[in-house]
């Protein structure tokens, strides 16, 4: 790590002691971080002030989380259970369940709906004041990751299948693609102008895709390889899932974690990295930007993808302060 990037990171102490699933901002705050773990905890951090804030136990791992405003956060996991917390109270509600494990949950600002998506292929939304799910849609398989801008939700799924859905009309998906990936779908992030997805493989690949289905817009789509590395004594290319990705709100740049260790910074439109990090211990598990863009949460945990690793990582947190000249398309 260099100079500068020890005076513009540091690491959260009380991290989760297994791995860190999802860490997560909120919509409008810069100040307080969510972190999901497989230790079965919540977390909520204060950034500003370098802390713990609250912590919520749970029966088994923590998948995701989200804020819905800044009393409230939802999580769900292994337990299969959707919760809701009061941040003020600290009193924890179940709203309601999935079938399966829960392996997503995002907030939708635009119509104050919790949506979930499961192992159990359900996609479920929920709006707190309710027992039970007020919507749930059956996808073709397992949902390994969504993302929801405005009224549109990208699903993917297992078999490599991606659907999107429009909250306004809920009774058919506007559309099924097949992932131009060929490999296993492993995250999903809408652009921040809301014009497409960006979506990423466990074989060191990410896929720019528009949701607009005009030939002439289809034709801008585009992949490239990304999180791989060349042993230059052998030959051989080692090539690393692409765990998270995260878009910078006001330049619609994005970043890219991935098991290779490393977070990389791209400009999509104009198909260049603009920067790439140091790196940190072990895999990137998850990573997030906050709200203005200025900060860039970054879960590294191990993921147990190798078995040649005697001495692993502890779990980190780290909290960069990003600059334009890592994130403004040049």
């Amino acid at each position: 790590m260099t100079l500068s990037d020890s005076i513009n990171e540091f690491k959260l102490d009380n991290v989760p002691n297994d791995c860190i699933q999802s860490v997560k901002f909120g919509k409008h705050s810069d100040q307080f971080l969510l972190a999901a773990s497989w230790d079965s905890t919540l977390r909520l951090y204060d950034i500003f002030n370098k802390k713990l804030c609250l912590k919520f136990d749970h029966p088994a791992p923590v998948m995701d989380c989200a804020f819905q405003d800044s009393n409230h956060a939802w999580s769900a996991g292994f337990d299969r259970n959707v919760r809701m917390f009061d941040l003020q109270t600290n009193i924890a509600t179940i709203v309601g369940h999935h079938d399966s494990p829960i392996r997503c949950l995002e907030y939708s600002i635009d119509n104050n709906l919790i949506i979930t998506g499961g192992w159990d292929s359900q996609l479920r939304l929920w709006d707190g004041r309710s027992p039970n799910a007020i919507g749930t849609y059956s996808q073709p398989d397992r949902i390994y990751t969504f993302d929801v801008c405005g009224n549109t939700i990208v699903v993917g799924t297992a078999e490599r299948r991606v659907l999107v859905w429009d909250l306004k009309n809920m009774s058919y998906p506007q559309q099924r693609r097949e992932s131009s990936l060929k490999f296993q779908t492993r995250y999903i992030r809408c652009f921040s102008n809301k014009e497409g997805f960006v979506l990423s493989s466990v074989e060191g690949r990410v896929a720019v895709e528009y949701l607009d289905p005009s030939p002439e817009v289809q034709k801008k789509k585009y992949a490239f390889k990304c999180h791989r590395n060349k042993d230059t004594a052998t030959g051989l290319e080692y090539i690393f899932p692409v765990n998270s990705i995260s878009f910078h709100s006001g330049y619609n740049t994005f970043a890219t974690g991935g098991s290779d260790g490393f977070v990389n910074i791209w400009d999509g439109f104009n198909k260049k990295r603009l920067c790439q990090f140091h790196k940190y211990p072990t895999s990137i598990s998850s990573l997030c930007f906050s709200p203005d863009g200025s900060y860039l949460a970054i879960a590294s945990s191990y993921l147990a993808e190798t078995n040649d690793i005697k001495d692993i990582p502890p779990d980190s947190i780290f909290i960069r302060k990003v600059s334009d000249q890592e994130t403004k398309p040049k």
